[in-house]
């Protein structure tokens, strides 16, 4: 039987979730952590446009606005580093299939293959962090986080 989170005085939970989250989200916008994953894939990207092809490759084809609002930068600003990106070959960019007024940004091979060393490295630092976890344990995690992810939305 399953229980739910009900709105009493038990916020004991919430709280600490919160917490974690905090210190998530702050570990994770930190510009070390970026550079740190540049280092270990072994690619030579500007830190301000990691994230940026990152979403492209997940998220794409996207808009320039959308991409914008995702990373918390002002539209101008993401639009000259997509613009960037696109000069180095990372990405491109099409007309819309729904809007044709509206550009969007999809990865190239070439940024493809980038972001593949990304996932790579990525996985051998989860790897160190997961190393005493059990599996179970670490997909329990993955299921509740896709769980509060789409809840979140």
């Amino acid at each position: 039987m399953s229980r739910r989170v009900q709105n009493t005085h038990k916020k004991a939970p919430l709280r600490e979730l919160h917490e974690a989250l905090l210190e998530i989200v702050g570990v994770m916008n930190r510009p070390q952590r970026d550079e740190a994953m540049i280092r270990e894939a072994g690619i030579s990207l500007d830190r301000a446009l990691f994230p940026l092809l990152v979403l492209v490759e997940r998220l794409g084809p996207i808009g320039v606005v959308e991409l914008a609002d995702r990373v918390g930068r002002d539209y101008t600003t993401v639009s000259r580093q997509v613009a960037k990106l696109e000069s180095l070959g990372l990405i491109q960019r099409q007309e819309s299939t729904i809007d044709r007024r509206v550009r969007e940004a999809v990865v190239t091979e070439q940024g493809k293959a980038m972001t593949d060393r990304i996932d790579e490295a990525r996985k051998r630092i989860a790897q160190a962090i997961f190393a005493t976890w059990d599996e179970d344990d670490v997909e329990t995690l993955a299921r509740l986080m896709r769980k509060f992810a789409d809840g979140i939305k």
